[in-house]
């Protein structure tokens, strides 16, 4: 596969189900004793001379670890209903979750953190990130040239040269690193067209598909990948940790990602105290 082009998307069970067995490593004899079935039983499978029960699938997908969004494609491929509730977070049932997430961010501050989804849609900010945001665009330029839907999408926020990207020192190293991030994602999903439509809307930024092709031939010699952010005479460095919720029972809560931001060095904690 040349680097770049996107993988096309399965359709049936068994091919869904084959993918899912290739991209876990998993060949069909190991499939078959962790899952306690016959390997001839995988190959019927796979090859659509056998239909999966109900509970085959669920059960292939646990030892896969297949995602919930995707368990519930391989369960409508296969001609069953989807199981799983993808319920949003403004939902009378989050409340409790949220109420932890919020306590996070707050934990977070005076830093940045945010809550982003699958498609690095902002859902939720801190006031450390609210305050970032405006520091380095007006809010009303914010919200007039990146809000769709309600919601700020972050990597066209970072690349447009409107948006993040004339602020961001090593730019080049950075791009490069979140186009093979959104790459991944749009090509390893059984179903990810939203993924795939983003990598594609990148691509067609100034010097993208340049940064694409170099962004694999420069090894990453540090730690941790930093990003350096200037504007007149503020200078920050941040790096960032994400955390994903533990066992959760709903694909908007598998998804969700918190990221914060740490000062990357002791000048970046003073400019910081001082905004």
């Amino acid at each position: 596969m040349q680097q770049g082009h996107l993988k096309q998307k399965p359709t049936t069970f068994g091919a869904i189900l084959k993918q899912w067995r290739d991209r876990r490593s998993f060949s069909q004899l190991e499939l078959a004793l962790t899952s306690q079935v016959s390997q001839r039983h995988i190959s019927f499978l796979e090859s659509g001379r056998a239909k999966p029960s109900q509970e085959m699938i669920l059960q292939l997908a646990t030892v896969l670890e297949i995602p919930f969004r995707h368990q519930n494609l391989m369960l409508s491929a296969a001609g069953f209903a989807p199981i799983h509730t993808e319920t949003d977070l403004s939902a009378p049932e989050m409340a409790s979750v949220c109420k932890a997430i919020n306590c996070m961010l707050s934990q977070q501050e005076p830093y940045p953190a945010i809550v982003i989804d699958r498609y690095w849609n902002l859902l939720l900010a801190n006031q450390g990130a609210n305050r970032f945001l405006n520091i380095l665009i007006a809010p009303e330029k914010l919200q007039t040239l990146f809000c769709v839907n309600g919601k700020i999408n972050l990597m066209r926020f970072a690349f447009d040269p409107q948006g993040l990207r004339p602020f961001i020192v090593n730019w080049e190293e950075l791009a490069g690193h979140l186009l093979q991030r959104v790459y991944r994602e749009a090509n390893s999903s059984i179903e990810s067209e939203q993924s795939t439509l983003l990598f594609d809307e990148l691509m067609h930024y100034p010097d993208a598909a340049e940064l694409w092709k170099t962004s694999t031939k420069s090894p990453q010699n540090d730690l941790i990948l930093t990003t350096h952010f200037k504007r007149n005479n503020l200078d920050l460095r941040f790096f960032s940790t994400i955390a994903t919720l533990g066992t959760p029972y709903d694909i908007t809560l598998q998804e969700i990602r918190i990221e914060c931001l740490f000062p990357a060095d002791e000048e970046t904690e003073r400019n910081w105290s001082l905004v």
